[in-house]
């Protein structure tokens, strides 16, 4: 019986004399250059009836083995390497329960192929600098040649943290050698939240009835986008005073919330709530599955697209 591991394989060694015994077996490479496999004995089948038992065993082995290993030279494992890897097994469309939205998925990989790639890709993973990270981040630009947005340039660093993590997980790259703990000094653009204006009632009123609600609604929850139009009625509680968020859209695609913390119920205000229920009763699209923000260009099976309400609706 064998069961191989990334570091090796364990087996069950047959013995002549004595119970059967578990063997962890390993290549190792000697200053000189030259592989060796090596072999360490776990302990019998007796003490460990099963594979996993004896793979729980070999751990503290496992562990001094990697450390050795790090002591090494290495093989040249690039950025490129590690982005690709991350793309295959973390944003790959045919996974579930990853933790990801489709949002999310979809944005990584733009960063990744877009940003980090062309920039890092040759580079050993190893010889990236912080220093030289936090210059590149603050030069980026669109390809307009305006500055890119803070806000995005920290999701790229944060991004860039994620990337390291990952390499440090499969064993690329050793915890201390992680540059990403001081990608900090890139501001996120971010302002601190602003008393409501009396002018912003002013603009509110020159909008059609639907973006007034939407804004309103927006401005008293602070649904993200994605969030806000995929609110159903049936996700409005009148009675309750309260609307439960259970979805996102994102390039008409619907998918789980980015977050756990997102899917909590958020409290209502009765005047908030009056405007909603008066939106209700006017729109063509009331049913309890119907989108709150039902587009009328799609007969109502589509939410109203963001982008297209930030380029016409002025």
């Amino acid at each position: 019986m064998r069961v191989r591991y990334q570091r090796g394989y364990l087996r069950l060694g047959h013995r002549r004399c004595g119970p059967d015994c578990w063997e962890f077996l390993w290549w190792d490479r000697e200053p000189t250059g030259i592989r060796i496999r090596r072999k360490a004995i776990i302990g019998s089948i007796q003490q460990y009836p099963n594979v996993e038992d004896a793979w729980q065993a070999s751990n503290g082995l496992r562990v001094s083995i990697n450390e050795a290993r790090n002591r090494q030279p290495e093989q040249a494992i690039t950025v490129a390497d590690v982005v690709d890897h991350y793309i295959a097994t973390e944003l790959a469309e045919d996974l579930v329960n990853r933790g990801k939205s489709y949002a999310t998925r979809t944005v990584y990989r733009e960063f990744l192929t877009r940003w980090v790639k062309p920039t890092w890709g040759s580079l050993n993973i190893r010889e990236v600098r912080t220093i030289a990270v936090e210059r590149w981040l603050h030069q980026l630009v669109r390809k307009d040649g305006s500055p890119l947005a803070p806000s995005t340039k920290a999701k790229i660093r944060n991004l860039m943290s994620v990337l390291f993590n990952h390499a440090i997980r499969q064993e690329c790259l050793e915890q201390a050698r992680n540059p990403s703990y001081s990608f900090g000094r890139v501001p996120s653009g971010k302002e601190s939240p602003r008393d409501w204006n009396p002018k912003n009632c002013a603009l509110l009123s020159q909008l059609d009835w639907c973006f007034r609600v939407m804004v309103f609604l927006d401005a008293a929850t602070g649904l993200r986008r994605s969030e806000l139009l995929a609110l159903k009625w049936r996700n409005v509680e009148f009675d309750n005073l309260q609307i439960r968020v259970q979805r996102s859209i994102y390039m008409n695609v619907v998918d789980d919330c980015k977050t756990e913390a997102s899917k909590r119920p958020v409290p209502m205000d009765p005047l908030l709530a009056a405007e909603l229920w008066a939106w209700k009763q006017h729109s063509s699209y009331s049913q309890p599955y119907d989108w709150v923000f039902a587009s009328p260009r799609t007969n109502g099976k589509n939410p109203y697209w963001p982008d297209i309400l930030l380029s016409r609706v002025q």
